[in-house]
């Protein structure tokens, strides 16, 4: 890590209780070769050895945020406070639980060149550690792909934009022209926002799958897990309702035709069985054809399946908790929704 003025890139690094991942992400950032940057991690109030862990990297910026005001949230209130002053061509705006493979910083800003895009977002390739995260993490990234492709996304005569905050490459300039964070401070998706300001403004927004760039594990527990899809999955899909009833069908389909083949089976009736099994396979192949678009091992494809009634009930879940009024809890702090976000035609998902 070189601190050569101006600096190519300035990496901001959202951090509140994030001492279980901190530490592999800021030793494969100061790694990155083949480009000049400086990195930056904005303590938002941590309680365990975050900020210790994040001043124990010679050349890394350790700064503290004050506490939000009302109505701005944990995340947007750090991040605006990290990139203050910052002369950088390029802002990277990356979570704590990421991990960059080398060369990436630098290969992820020549992309963003070549394209003539001021705005690059990776979606990274999710790591999944317990069987809880391996059943529910296709499900949920398969049908994000399937709603957003990033085709539509990054045609500009497409409304559709899409972003992931985990990795979030801006160009300085058009960032603060346009009010960077500041102007979507009280969004609870905020990299969908940031997107979406972007391409609404006329400036070109670059997304795709980041296999081989950027990895993270975004819930290492259960509640966690609850906790953050609870806070976004309602206002990721246009009709979260109407998306649970078709997943819990799915499910309820597949177990039920296979229950109703053994049955036969076990009566000898072989036509009904066969029948049963059939429709069984069409509509699992159905399912696991959907979930090769969320670039998940095999193994936990297949075991997804499982996981589709946990799926139907955080969408609902989700839907009560982003009513107006309603409050969601994430990291301590309580977001209500005064407003309807904007639509999830725009949308791809966010840890934030």
């Amino acid at each position: 890590m070189r601190s050569a003025a101006p600096i190519a890139v300035q990496v901001v690094i959202p951090a509140r209780n994030e001492a279980d991942c901190l530490g592999r992400c800021l030793a494969s950032l100061v790694a990155q070769e083949g480009i000049d940057f400086a990195i930056t991690v904005v303590d938002d109030g941590s309680t365990d050895s975050t900020r210790a862990i994040a001043e124990s990297f010679p050349g890394v910026r350790v700064l503290s945020a004050s506490e939000p005001v009302p109505g701005v949230s944990g995340k947007c209130n750090a991040l605006i406070f990290g990139v203050k002053d910052s002369s950088a061509t390029w802002l990277l705006f990356t979570d704590a639980d990421t991990y960059h493979h080398p060369g990436s910083l630098a290969a992820a800003v020549a992309e963003a060149e070549e394209r003539n895009a001021d705005l690059l977002s990776f979606s990274p390739e999710q790591e999944t550690g317990s069987w809880g995260e391996r059943a529910l993490m296709p499900l949920v990234f398969a049908d994000l792909a399937k709603t957003y492709p990033p085709k539509r996304v990054n045609d500009p005569g497409d409304p559709l934009a899409a972003a992931n905050g985990q990795y979030l490459l801006v160009r300085r300039k058009v960032y603060t022209a346009l009010g960077g964070h500041c102007a979507i401070a009280n969004k609870i998706l905020e990299d969908v926002e940031l997107a979406h300001l972007f391409k609404a403004s006329d400036h070109k927004i670059w997304f795709r799958q980041g296999d081989g760039f950027v990895s993270a594990r975004m819930y290492r527990d259960f509640p966690s897990m609850i906790e953050g899809w609870t806070k976004n999955l309602a206002l990721l899909f246009p009709n979260p309702l109407r998306l649970a009833a078709i997943r819990g069908l799915e499910f309820v389909v597949v177990l039920a035709s296979l229950t109703a083949s053994a049955i036969w089976l076990i009566h000898r009736e072989q036509v009904p069985a066969a029948v049963g099994l059939v429709v069984a396979g069409f509509f699992f192949a159905i399912f696991f054809r959907r979930n090769l678009r969320a670039h998940f091992p095999i193994s936990s494809n297949l075991l997804s399946f499982f996981g589709l009634p946990l799926f139907a009930w955080l969408l609902l879940r989700s839907r009560l908790h982003s009513r107006v009024g309603g409050a969601v809890t994430w990291k301590g702090r309580q977001y209500r929704h005064s407003a309807p976000e904007r639509p999830a035609n725009s949308s791809i998902t966010s840890r934030s």
